[in-house]
């Protein structure tokens, strides 16, 4: 459509006329007679004339701000289709130079990945899947590609050095507090970049490169931007956003060769160079002298990348940084300490999704810092000249991820819901803890049973990563210990976690980087001036100077476990950190309750497998039909296990029999120990099988549940068999039940039993049969008769008591009707008429009734 900018003939897209004689295509001075210079409307050539606002646009040219360009494509974007938008971006990226580009820049990003305040969705690629609209998600994977048409235009914008404003305001939380504030936010990403408007700390804003500007809303469209509500049931791992984080982490981040250049601007041509420009402007600086901002801007062009070599990696830099600050950085070390607090109300929660994404990123970090060959990632190799891939490789996981991934991995272990979707979280998190999954070296998974043993080569990730291992296990087992260990997706959990930690020679690395934790105190800490972490200092002052990458401002890497080990709690957990050990008295007899609840969360889901197999078994084919007692008590049984079947009884045995197993390993707990506790906690059966009631004492007004009894019942462990107690009349109605008709039914039973109260007590009075047959139809059992009633319930069971009375709700029933349907249509089939079928059936039933009037004198309540 829009070709080359002076090629004649090309169509406007708001009026349709050609672009060269349009008032969207040109400036006011060029306008063919007729045409409104504002908006395009018709108007006389004898009145033309321009208003004092289009004169001062043509006396200063340079200040004239509409870009026609941009009111054609945002014309395009509600008049075409997605695939002919597309074809036209693509050729408008290759014909018009980065002069025309750059004001179609910020839209055409904000058009892709929706606003930033969410009301836009963009292109939703959250929810596009090829298999659903293959035609649009091929079209927008290709042109989002990182060696496609918009990656083409942020390296044409790149080489002319661009900056776009980026509001502060939409940062997270605590790096939006930390610039409100004038400090320097930890991450050298921010550093050089901040503007402060004459309007004040309100507008403050980032100016960004193209790249840093184009990643900023790829990466924070996963947080800002809401699924609509049929997305709720799509795979992320199928979603185009998903994909392009896999595609673009593959690319600037490789675990083979380097870092891809740039792509060229023109076949054939030279690549160019996009390597950022930013101000050493001091920070610290920019709320004193407002008025001097312009001067030093301009004065302080140097660039961050004066060695060559740097080139190589500022992308993969700035791509790793924006992804961790921006999915990551909700937390800040103070705010996770208020967090604690019972009272905190409550921060930023991420989503499932967002879960699964940064998993994505933490496994493709290990395979790209792993991918050093082994005589680069020794320590020898630090004293010799390496490339800055190399010293990215060694130091993007302990210098970008750890700290942000730490606090973010804590607030998802305390603040998550205790549901299956846990899962998610739990699985992000042993992705970061075995490295070795994915370093390059790893085997092929062996046919045997037997574990392959964690190399020694891992004791320095497991030192600097310590209370990941350590603290988040506790956190895990607080909520263990709170969750339905029956239910098969929380007994999984309980096994992944405990086959992780029982890799061979892990425990005993996790033990040997605890010997020099367990003593940590402030002034142990402060009594080595070199393990003061540079993101704790203070940065209101001094900014780090750059001169190759943003690698350059960090000390070389500790190579003392101890002071590796305590520089990391301390850096995690501030100077007044209290280290809890994995391997101590604590979490040991945390570990045994686990223990305790496996056990009888085995014996509990035998016990409910047993009792779903009899109930199945002694319900017979009558009972659907409406011919057998149903349950007036409507209570249902709440575990999974009822809907998964006996193959879920199966796995959930095995999963907690094995998780069981892998915890007696880690913490050595012998067979005897898991015995004795057991007997403490009495989950033994009883004589005939039947689960137990939970742990009551017996007080004046009845049972009290005692502080174990409660906890069973918390945990799903032991309930109390509940039955309704009310008036069945009185009962809600059912699925089952037409709610019309057995309202109906109700009246008409009240009407009949206040018309003849006197003679059914009369007939239930009688001492003869025919005064049992009337008390087996027109009583029910007394409440002090039923099963046992709560302290309360007992008081004033006796005065609930009822008389005789009529019950016609069972007619109200579809399984009623349908067995009475299927009777007369059975009937017809042998000639039989509706009256005489009505008669057989009163007549097989009254013959029923005096049946089980003889066998028992106080029969069962039948719904009649």
């Amino acid at each position: 459509m829009y070709g080359e900018p002076s090629e004649p003939g090309l169509a406007c897209g708001k009026c349709h006329t050609s672009l060269t004689k349009c008032s969207q295509g040109l400036p006011a001075t060029d306008l063919a007679p007729g045409l409104d210079p504002v908006d395009g409307r018709h108007w006389s050539s004898k009145t033309a004339r321009l208003d004092p606002a289009q004169e001062a646009a043509m006396a200063f040219p340079h200040l004239q701000q509409p870009s026609f360009l941009l009111a054609s494509l945002k014309a395009d974007s509600i008049s075409k289709p997605f695939a002919q938008r597309c074809q036209d971006l693509v050729k408008v990226i290759e014909d018009f130079p980065a002069k025309e580009l750059h004001a179609i820049f910020p839209w055409l990003v904000e058009s892709i990945f929706g606003s930033l305040d969410g009301v836009l969705a963009g292109w939703n690629l959250r929810c596009l899947q090829g298999r659903v609209s293959p035609v649009e998600y091929s079209i927008a994977m290709e042109f989002l590609d990182p060696g496609g048409p918009m990656m083409k235009l942020v390296y044409k914008l790149q080489a002319e050095d661009y900056k776009f404003d980026f509001p502060v305001s939409y940062l997270p939380d605590p790096v939006k507090a930390s610039i409100q504030e004038c400090v320097l936010p930890d991450s050298p990403l921010y550093h050089n970049k901040v503007q402060l408007p004459a309007t004040g700390v309100l507008g403050l804003h980032l100016a960004l490169n193209p790249f840093e500007y184009y990643m900023f809303f790829f990466a924070l469209s996963l947080i800002t931007q809401k699924p609509p509500p049929g997305a709720l049931h799509v795979r992320t791992s199928d979603c185009a956003y998903f994909i392009l984080v896999d595609r673009y982490l593959a690319w600037f981040l490789p675990t083979e060769g380097s870092v891809l250049p740039p792509l060229s601007s023109s076949p054939g041509g030279p690549s160019p160079s996009p390597a950022p420009r930013t101000p050493a402007v001091p920070f610290a600086s920019y709320g004193l002298h407002h008025t001097s901002l312009l001067k030093r801007h301009i004065s302080h062009q140097t660039s961050v990348n004066a060695d060559p070599t740097s080139h190589e990696i500022w992308r993969s830099e700035t791509l790793l940084q924006v992804f961790v600050e921006m999915w990551l950085h909700h937390y800040s070390l103070e705010m996770y300490q208020k967090m604690q607090s019972p009272h905190a109300k409550e921060s930023f929660m991420p989503t499932e999704e967002h879960v699964l994404v940064v998993r994505l990123l933490l496994k493709h970090l290990h395979a790209f810092a792993n991918s050093l060959r082994p005589e680069q990632a020794s320590p020898s190799a630090h004293s010799h000249a390496a490339s800055p891939l190399e010293e990215f490789k060694r130091a993007a996981v302990p210098r970008f991820v750890q700290q942000k991934l730490y606090l973010f991995l804590q607030h998802c272990f305390g603040h998550w819901p205790l549901d299956a979707s846990f899962r998610a979280v739990l699985e992000m998190w042993l992705s970061y803890l075995q490295p070795w999954r994915y370093a390059p070296e790893k085997q092929a998974p062996s046919s045997d049973c037997q574990a392959r043993s964690v190399s020694e080569r891992w004791a320095p990730f497991v030192q600097e990563n310590l209370l990941v291992y350590t603290k988040l296990f506790l956190g895990f087992l607080s909520r263990a210990l709170r969750t339905d260990l029956v239910s098969p997706k929380n007994a999984l959990m309980v096994f992944r976690v405990a086959k992780v930690f029982a890799q061979p020679n892990l425990a005993e690395m996790i033990q040997r980087g605890e010997a020099p934790a367990s003593p940590v105190t402030r002034e142990q800490l402060f009594l080595e001036p070199e393990l003061v972490m540079p993101h704790r200092q203070h940065r209101l002052f001094t900014v780090p100077t750059f001169t190759g990458s943003f690698l350059s401002s960090w000390p070389p890497a500790i190579t003392d476990a101890s002071f590796k080990v305590k520089s990391h709690v301390y850096s995690l957990e501030g100077q007044d950190c209290k280290y809890t050990p994995m391997f101590g008295p604590e979490i040991r007899a945390l570990v045994l309750r686990l223990a305790q609840l496996i056990t009888q969360a085995k014996q509990t889901a035998k016990s409910l497998s047993d009792q779903h197999g009899e109930s199945t078994a002694a319900r017979p084919f009558l009972s659907w039909l409406g011919f057998y007692p149903a349950d007036t008590n409507g209570s249902y049984p709440g575990n999974d296990l009822d809907e998964m079947g006996q193959d879920s009884v199966r796995k959930t045995d095995e999963y907690l029999e094995k998780a069981l197993e892998y915890l007696c390993q880690v913490f050595r707990l012998s067979e005897a120990q898991l015995a004795q506790l057991t007997l403490a906690l009495g989950t033994t059966q009883d004589e005939n099988g039947k689960k137990q009631l939970p742990d009551c004492i017996v007080g004046e007004d009845g049972l009290i549940l005692t502080p174990l009894g409660r906890y069973q019942i918390i945990n799903g462990l032991r309930r109390f068999d509940i039955e309704y107690q009310g008036d069945s009349e009185l009962q809600p109605i059912r699925s089952y039940e037409i709610a019309s008709l057995v309202r109906v039914l109700f009246r008409l039973s009240s009407a009949i039993n206040r018309r003849f109260a006197g003679q059914m007590a009369a007939l239930c009075s009688r001492a003869d049969f025919l005064g049992s047959f009337c008390r087996y139809h027109l009583l029910e059992p007394g409440l002090s008769d039923r099963r046992l009633l709560s302290p309360v319930g007992r008081g004033h069971a006796a005065s609930l008591a009822r008389g005789p009375r009529l019950s016609l709700r069972f007619l109200g029933s579809y399984r009623t009707l349908l067995a009475l349907l299927l009777a007369f249509f059975v009937a017809s089939l042998f000639c039989i008429g509706p009256l005489l079928c009505a008669l057989l059936l009163v007549l097989g039933y009254v013959l029923y009734a005096m049946a089980m009037t003889l066998l028992t004198d106080q029969g069962k309540l039948h719904q009649l």
